[in-house]
């Protein structure tokens, strides 16, 4: 394997970020399979997660850029093959001769996961056996034994989708989920997940200099991120990734791009504020600030929104306040966001507001009006908009 071979990658997204997600592939310089093609895969992957994106073609060195430096991707994958299969013979022999040895090595453990539409090959777990099945027979040799690549929970993933008989075979290049930064060990009932806060920020249009502030920070998640990109600090700094155990992996290359994301650390200005009620939460946010390597440079404190204040004449605020449906909060939540609208209106004027929020009657009562823009997509199943306002 080398890293100027050139691959097709699929780069995935909690639908509904695509053009944010678009936005950091512009900047990373990849190129389209087609030019300004988006390319949305069936509603959920093989993994269970529900999925956009974009197909992507170029050297193999911008599956390693791509996963090291996103912020709001969940996953990238590579294309191995696609083929057009209407019988198990046929899936066999066409799967067969794919370049596995690119990416797994005789004897390795493989995590093959299938799903089907609307093709004749319709289950799964035949589909996963003949393919596994496929795998051994491209490694055996007629003149010397060679183990057999076996199925399990930790080996590398494999993801097969037939749909309309069509056969998409790919291979995980990410391991766990990009928004698994690696510093929240800890968090609370309701947690934001790493990449859709980034998501949030990237979309606030936050300077990077100005204050920001997060009223209901719960675990740390949004303050964290927004001091991670204020520092340059890119989220796959220091977590591993599933590529690092390919055949031919250019150790020298990826220990140069990280040496070069180190280099671009800055230390940062910015003025950075969590706030939350409850003191529990404060402590976690701090635990993972610091895991981090935040802790210096955000300010949690343990505090209701109705005592929030104004540091400065602008800024932006970027908040996930409870919804009250996976919290199982029966109490009415109507008042807290009305008094949080009378705070935002009384001491925020010239600030922007990015709302995260599942319920159109709750931001109703912020008594905002009509957002500037919004977008739609999910947060933990939970069908949700995230709202910019011009206070």
């Amino acid at each position: 394997m080398n890293s100027n071979d050139n691959v097709k990658f699929f780069v995935s997204c909690p639908p509904g970020l695509e053009q944010l997600l678009a936005k950091e592939c512009s900047s990373l310089n990849l190129v389209h399979k087609t030019p300004a093609q988006k390319t949305s895969e069936v509603q959920k992957d093989v993994t269970g997660e529900e999925v956009g994106g974009f197909e992507f073609e170029g050297a193999l060195e911008n599956v390693f850029k791509v996963n090291l430096n996103s912020r709001v991707a969940s996953r990238v994958v590579v294309r191995l093959g696609e083929f057009y299969a209407a019988a198990f013979s046929e899936l066999a022999k066409k799967a067969s001769k794919l370049e596995w040895g690119r990416y797994l090595k005789p004897g390795q453990q493989v995590n093959l996961r299938a799903v089907c539409h609307k093709s004749k090959l319709y289950h799964s777990d035949a589909v996963i056996q003949r393919v596994l099945n496929a795998i051994n027979l491209h490694f055996s040799s007629p003149t010397k034994s060679v183990l057999p690549v076996t199925q399990s929970e930790d080996g590398q993933m494999i993801l097969i989708r037939f749909v309309n008989d069509l056969c998409t075979i790919s291979i995980d290049s990410s391991g766990e989920h990009l928004y698994k930064r690696g510093y929240k060990q800890a968090v609370t009932k309701a947690p934001l997940r790493e990449n859709l806060a980034a998501a949030m920020i990237l979309y606030s249009g936050w300077d990077l200099t100005s204050s920001l502030i997060d009223p209901f920070c719960g675990s740390g998640t949004i303050p964290i991120e927004a001091s991670m990109i204020a520092n340059k600090i890119l989220p796959g700094i220091t977590r591993e990734f599933r590529f690092t155990d390919w055949p031919g992996f250019d150790k020298k290359l990826w220990e140069s791009m990280l040496e070069t994301a180190k280099k671009e650390i800055v230390n940062s200005i910015s003025s950075i504020s969590g706030y939350d009620r409850d003191a529990g939460a404060i402590e976690i946010a701090q635990a993972n600030a610091a895991r981090a390597g935040q802790k210096n440079n955000i300010k949690f404190t343990q505090q209701a929104v109705s005592y929030l204040e104004s540091p400065s004449t602008t800024g932006t605020i970027v908040t996930n306040p409870p919804y009250g449906i996976r919290t199982k909060e029966n109490n009415d939540l109507r008042d807290l966001y009305a008094r949080f609208g009378t705070i935002l209106i009384e001491k925020f004027q010239g600030w922007s507001l990015v709302v995260l929020s599942s319920d159109d009657r709750l931001t109703g009562n912020l008594g905002l009006g009509k957002p500037i823009s919004f977008l739609q997509f999910s947060n933990g199943g939970i069908p949700v908009k995230l709202l910019k306002f011009k206070l």
